[in-house]
């Protein structure tokens, strides 16, 4: 089920794309209570959430409230928004985790998601499914009728290997119309170079022509089985809450069915 803010007055012009990511971020950022400890989300939409949170930190509205990074550019962003910063473990034992709040690149009717196009996935999954509420921030343009429309779906892979790795992972998927996997690379002083996570490992780009077709945990599962394979970007059943700013302004919440 769906809720939904009243419609801005008429005439205002419509909301940028970053404007949109804003409000859902800020609107999520209203979860928040003091003492909590949250998953903090990597990429654009999440920045406007580490942002809130430490405004409020500084106000004093959001007393006790630390946070357990999901990549080393949200660890350098949240510690110059002032947010005070968690391992997900240690000496003193892991860090409870009572609410996520991260962006996602799709969005499907069921809440799954694609997460990851940035490479943070592995830590982003380890973080977001430790914790016992995960609200997800979008707009309205990462909504799809299936996993795999918009872009590529990422696989984090060992180095060692790699080519064989991929070579797997595109058997899990041989003969399907419209499938293509490569290594993802990126460049660099005008030469391509492997991309590399926060982790030292490689991503491995899955690309389908109109999305992902079949049960979604079968194909997890002949992904995960592969050895080489570190995690995918398929967050399945993960989301609790997804907030969607819609483009007329509007902003809709989606929760999990129970």
């Amino acid at each position: 089920m769906g809720s939904a803010a009243a419609s801005p007055p008429a005439g205002s012009p419509l909301p940028s794309q970053d404007e949109l990511k804003r409000v859902a971020a800020h609107r999520a950022v209203e979860f928040v209570e003091p003492g909590m400890t949250l998953g903090l989300g990597t990429g654009s939409t999440a920045a406007h959430a580490l942002d809130r949170i430490g405004d409020l930190l500084r106000a004093g509205a959001l007393p006790g409230v630390a946070g357990v990074p999901t990549s080393l550019k949200t660890e350098l962003h949240a510690s110059r928004a002032g947010i005070p910063l968690l391992p997900l473990g240690g000496a003193a034992g892991p860090a409870r985790i009572h609410l996520s709040i991260d962006g996602a690149d799709e969005v499907d009717a069921d809440l799954n998601l694609v997460k990851g196009r940035g490479g943070s996935l592995l830590r982003e999954k380890m973080i977001e499914g430790a914790g016992e509420r995960f609200v997800v921030i979008v707009d309205e343009s990462k909504l799809v009728p299936r996993l795999g429309c918009t872009g590529a779906i990422p696989v984090e892979v060992v180095p060692f290997g790699a080519p064989h790795t991929l070579g797997l992972i595109r058997k899990v998927f041989d003969g399907l119309p419209g499938f293509s996997a490569r290594l993802r690379t990126v460049k660099k002083d005008a030469a391509e170079e492997m991309f590399v996570t926060d982790n030292g490992n490689y991503i491995v780009e899955m690309f389908f022509e109109d999305g992902i077709r079949g049960d979604l945990r079968d194909i997890s599962d002949s992904l995960l089985r592969i050895t080489g394979v570190v995690e995918h970007g398929m967050f399945l059943g993960m989301a609790t809450t997804v907030i969607v700013a819609n483009r007329d302004g509007t902003v809709t919440l989606l929760h999990k069915k129970k």
